[in-house]
């Protein structure tokens, strides 16, 4: 496929994919459990220990590096992940559902990221520098968009189906829905991705890969502001979803499964979208290291918001919706600065691919960490004064900022013409 068609056609695919896979493994499960009863320690812990995958996905990046196509490997895992679905489906049905719901779900998540490794790695085979600013904000709103439909619409189906069906039942539909599409999606990604071949069959070894990582300066400065720019997201983004639903009596919004997927397929859809491409949009106006300030300041809107709405607990849905709206036109924005950052201050070189890797592979950590340790810490102080423990844990990045090794214009141009 010629590279000159818009990128655009195969970059809503493709990252529409990636995010369903991440987010149904460690979001929309997490709803699921909520719903059939599991306390949130519970949920955060195994969802936590099951998004591992993506943290570990490094240690087999170089095999995916010495793939001369991505292409095939993204299809043939995106029809993987559909079959792994269809598995969570059969598994709801089962009298030991959790167990063997949780067991799919690892399955799933080790495809999934060896999924995004490819995934990623033809992103930037395919775009030199410029172009990755440009769609970078289009490539977070399509990932995100796969969130916008399982947390919206599909939440929304899943409300009206508990009520008819029950709960297992309901979920059970769901997945087999899900399968169906990703196996869709998977199909027209056959036909709509480019295909930039390796023109090199030399052998990569993960210790050459870490060896030329760590060669680069300010390396560890720049993976501790990967774990710490997410530290704060990642509590946020597990609690704060579980906190819309929990009952009132005991701190939560007390919201249905069809009014958050309204308030999030709604307006934070839409939201999202805008704040996600006005942030790739800004950043190559800007270059990242001007703009990366800003990006972090946005970042720290989510927490502020589900803080005050922990506080105030507005019972209309407008008020929600609107405090939503917010929370992710802010996350959207500033999103794309960590994406940017890997691939431009961590990525470029002979093992950008596997660089990329293991750069998403320590912000995933970060995510991670912060996700296991969520459900404990909100269940022992509640959630307001847990929000506003986020609240703090936002304002690290901003503090290390100074600090922090950033791609200057000129350095980012010579990324992008070594990929040309």
């Amino acid at each position: 496929m010629s590279e000159s068609r818009n990128p655009i056609r195969w970059i809503s695919s493709l990252y529409f994919v990636q995010g369903l896979q991440f987010f149904v493994v460690m979001l929309i499960a997490g709803f699921m459990f909520k719903r059939l009863g599991i306390p949130n320690d519970q949920i955060a812990r195994w969802t936590g220990a099951i998004g591992m995958a993506w943290a570990l996905k490094p240690l087999w990046s170089p095999l995916v590096e010495l793939a001369k196509s991505k292409k095939v490997i993204v299809v043939v895992l995106q029809f993987t992940g559909a079959a792994g679905l269809g598995l969570l489906a059969l598994a709801l049905q089962a009298s030991a559902f959790f167990a063997l719901s949780i067991a799919v779900l690892f399955f799933l998540a080790y495809a999934s990221a060896t999924h995004d490794i490819a995934c990623d790695g033809l992103y930037m085979d395919a775009l030199d520098s410029k172009r990755q600013a440009t769609y970078a904000g289009w490539q977070g709103a399509f990932f995100n968009a796969s969130k916008f439909l399982t947390l919206g619409g599909l939440m929304v189906l899943a409300g009206h189906l508990e009520s008819r069906l029950g709960v297992l039942n309901a979920w059970t539909t769901i997945f087999a829905l899900l399968a169906a599409l990703l196996a869709g999606l998977a199909t027209w990604n056959a036909r709509a991705l480019p295909n930039p071949r390796r023109t090199s069959t030399e052998a990569v070894r993960l210790v050459d890969v870490l060896a030329d990582l760590l060669r680069k300066p300010g390396i560890w400065k720049m993976m501790l502001f990967i774990i710490v720019f997410r530290l704060a997201e990642g509590q946020v983004q597990t609690i704060g979803p579980l906190f819309l639903v929990e009952a009132r009596d005991k701190g939560g919004l007390g919201l249905s499964s069809d009014q958050v997927g309204v308030a999030y397929g709604t307006v934070g859809t839409a939201a999202f979208l805008v704040g996600s491409v006005l942030g790739g949009y800004f950043t190559s106006w800007w270059s990242l290291r001007r703009a990366m300030p800003v990006l972090v300041i946005a970042m720290l809107v989510p927490n502020i918001v589900f803080y005050v709405l922990s506080v105030t607990r507005p019972a209309d849905d407008w008020t929600i919706s609107a405090a939503i709206g917010l929370e992710m036109l802010a996350y959207g924005f500033g999103f794309v600065g960590m994406v940017l950052f890997i691939m431009q201050a961590v990525a470029p070189g002979r093992f950008q691919t596997a660089h990329y890797a293991l750069g998403s592979g320590v912000m995933q950590l970060g995510f991670v960490l912060a996700k296991t340790v969520s459900g404990d810490l909100q269940l022992s102080v509640g959630y307001a004064d847990f929000f506003a423990w986020t609240v703090g844990c936002g304002l690290l990045p901003l503090a290390l900022l100074p600090w922090i090794p950033m791609p200057r214009g000129e350095q980012q141009l010579a990324a992008g013409r070594q990929r040309e």
